[in-house]
């Protein structure tokens, strides 16, 4: 059915970029929007980043705003997350979903990104 997979998280020192992908499949990609988000150790889950299904207008967290820039293309049912100028804080398991996740939500392994010198 519903299958998200994350990749392209690894280990960066600060200041570094990576861009993480979310191949999607088993819902009709283009009709939803795409998020981002993460959970560093510790801490609850928590919205980085949005695009909407019809406009790709965007949407970041305060946190990441002018660093990360989310992106999707639907010719090939993934979503990606850019990130510049990566910081210590910015440690954290990266998953992607979309709509608006619920208790039945299913979500994906996630992708481990680790910022530190």
């Amino acid at each position: 059915q519903v299958q998200l997979v994350e990749s392209g998280g690894g280990l960066v020192q600060p200041g570094g970029s990576l861009r993480l992908s979310c191949v999607a499949s088993g819902f009709t990609f283009s009709n939803y929007g795409m998020r981002w988000y993460r959970q560093a150790s510790g801490k609850e889950r928590e919205l980085v980043a949005g695009i909407t299904a019809n406009t790709g207008r965007t949407t970041y967290a305060d946190s990441v705003k002018g660093r990360f820039t989310i992106s999707r293309d639907n010719a090939k049912n993934t979503v990606y997350l850019q990130m510049n100028n990566l910081k210590p804080e910015d440690t954290a398991v990266y998953y992607c979903n979309y709509g608006m996740p619920g208790p039945d939500t299913s979500w994906g392994q996630g992708t481990q990104v680790t910022v530190s010198s």
